[in-house]
């Protein structure tokens, strides 16, 4: 959950620091009055994309911070060792991101700097966010399949469905390519072989490549490494080496040791260490050998190399472009072999392929079919309770003309508000407000599934009438049971039933404006005088007397 925010420099607003609390909080305040910075704030935390116009006028730059708690981190630790960042401590994530007029952009997540990308992927794990134009998405049929999908808890069969699915899609396409094969002349196949050969004369792997790299440089700075070499085995064991003046400073010591066996450390330290000279000077001395390559040696090191280069240039700059074309080739090579068996034997695999892909399908139907009757049911009921009395919700899952990569069914919400009518498609009868309580009774009856701990709700109520807000505000809190919930609001009977209450105030009455954000909900008479102007006036007693009556006792 998002424990506390702090803002600074953010548009209008020159700096607050929030503490959240777990449960349900309600966001209010007159049109205008900056409401939008809040969960602008979030949002850049979320990792969406901003430019320097946010900052606020003046500043050299805006910076939003905010430490989220999970209780269980382990799944959000999983994703800051993949992103290669810090992981949580003691379940805290503490992420900050500032922009600047003058510097480059800067974030942070645990204090370990990290890119946007890094702050979209964990974004991902800790808000969902819900805006006005959320319950358009509905109209689209890749949102009311992944909300069916969702319910019906089907991502293993759908996984499944799509691994043989692209699968099919594979062999389609690899029996086009070979369609489009043309039978070869004997001086062309030739010419294929003969390439393949020098390709397989290689040993195609990192390491080998790169023994062959560190070969062909010794090689050809050979008499300058094999005088390196010398000069050093020379200046450890030669005549005049160090193994030879370190051998009579080693008789002193020895001496000494005699007279002081105190000294004998050291002198046990000064015969390892000429030991050690003298390993050393063996061992320049073997590698100077082991530099001198014989003519016949450098002649098949000089061969290997030119082919590297040449196979690098043609077919990618790395070990692996070479190899997926030398596969590539002995593919070729293998077709020509036999157009016609090739052929055949992928057609069996198609054949065989797109049954499993059926087969998976099919799977995936039933579970669709069985979550449909069942989404209809619940949020039908859902729907009821937001004011349509008489309506009718269903969920049909219709069969597609081919498959894809979602499956090879579909769905469609179908919505009735009146009774006797027929259930139509949501795109052909809703209007905005039926939209707004039809996706609200689907987020409620979803909620649960959703392991975001942070939903926010922009005005998602905005085309819902006062008659109903009460019920719309008991959802939110019924949400807010599994969740962390952040609602923007301008319906008095929503913002009554929130455990918390932010206020947003614009302040125009100096020479420039300036936006606050209060907690209110430890100030009962604040409260109340903010539920009595939303009702349409804080000083009239019949709004006030009102107000205490939605927040009750």
């Amino acid at each position: 959950m998002l424990q506390s925010l702090r803002i600074r420099n953010l548009a209008l607003l020159e700096e607050v620091s929030l503490d959240f609390e777990a449960g349900f909080t309600a966001v209010t305040g007159e049109t205008g009055a900056g409401k939008s910075i809040l969960l602008g704030a979030l949002s850049l935390l979320a990792g969406e994309r901003a430019d320097k116009t946010v900052i606020r006028q003046g500043a050299a730059a805006c910076e939003v911070e905010a430490a989220l708690f999970f209780e269980k981190a382990a799944g959000i630790d999983a994703v800051l060792a993949s992103l290669e960042l810090p992981a949580c401590e003691d379940g805290l994530l503490l992420l900050k991101r500032s922009l600047a007029r003058e510097k480059p952009a800067k974030i942070t997540v645990n204090g370990s700097l990290a890119t946007l990308a890094a702050l979209q992927r964990l974004g991902e794990h800790w808000v969902d966010f819900h805006g006005p134009s959320e319950p358009r998405r509905l109209l689209k049929e890749s949102c009311q399949l992944e909300l069916l999908d969702l319910f019906g808890r089907a991502a293993e069969p759908l996984a499944s469905y799509r691994v043989k699915y692209f699968k099919w899609r594979d062999r389609l396409a690899e029996r086009e390519q070979t369609v489009g094969e043309t039978k070869l002349s004997p001086s062309q196949l030739e010419f294929l072989e003969n390439q393949l050969k020098r390709m397989e004369a290689l040993e195609l792997s990192t390491e080998a490549i790169e023994a062959l790299e560190r070969d062909f440089s010794r090689m050809n700075r050979g008499q300058e490494l094999i005088e390196l070499t010398q000069a050093l085995a020379n200046g450890l064991t030669g005549d005049d080496g160090v193994q030879g003046r370190i051998a009579g400073l080693l008789r002193e010591a020895r001496a000494l040791e005699a007279i002081d066996a105190a000294s004998r450390p050291l002198a046990e330290r000064m015969a390892a260490a000429a030991i050690e000279l003298n390993d050393l000077g063996a061992e320049f001395a073997a590698l100077g050998a082991e530099l001198q390559f014989d003519p016949e040696q450098a002649e098949q090191i000089s061969e290997r190399m030119n082919t590297w280069l040449e196979l690098k240039r043609k077919h990618g700059g790395d070990v692996a472009a070479v190899v997926a074309a030398r596969d590539e080739l002995k593919r070729r090579l293998e077709v020509q072999g036999d157009l016609e068996g090739a052929l055949a034997r992928l057609e069996k695999q198609i054949v065989d392929a797109e049954r499993a892909m059926r087969a998976a399908g099919k799977e995936l139907r039933v579970v669709r079919e069985k979550a449909a009757k069942e989404l209809g049911k619940v949020a039908a009921k859902g729907i009821a309770q937001l004011g349509f009395k008489k309506a009718d919700f269903q969920v049909r899952v219709v069969a597609l003309a081919q498959p894809g990569p979602a499956g090879d069914t579909g769905c469609e919400f179908q919505f009735s508000p009146n009774v006797g009518e027929a259930p139509l498609p949501l795109s052909r009868i809703a209007s905005s407000g039926e939209l707004a309580r039809v996706m609200l009774a689907l987020k409620t009856v979803l909620a649960d599934l959703d392991d975001v701990p942070l939903l926010v709700f922009d005005e998602v109520d905005a085309n819902v009438g006062g008659e109903i807000g009460r019920v719309v505000g008991e959802k939110m809190a019924g949400i807010a049971k599994s969740h962390q919930v952040l609602c923007v609001t301008h319906l008095p009977q929503v913002a009554a039933q929130a455990a918390s209450h932010l206020v947003v105030t614009k302040d125009q009455s100096k020479t420039r404006a300036v936006v606050g954000i209060a907690a209110i909900q430890g100030n009962r008479k604040a409260r109340v005088s903010e539920l009595a102007r939303m009702l349409g006036d804080r000083t009239a007693k019949s709004a006030l007397a009102h107000a205490e009556e939605l927040l009750g006792k």
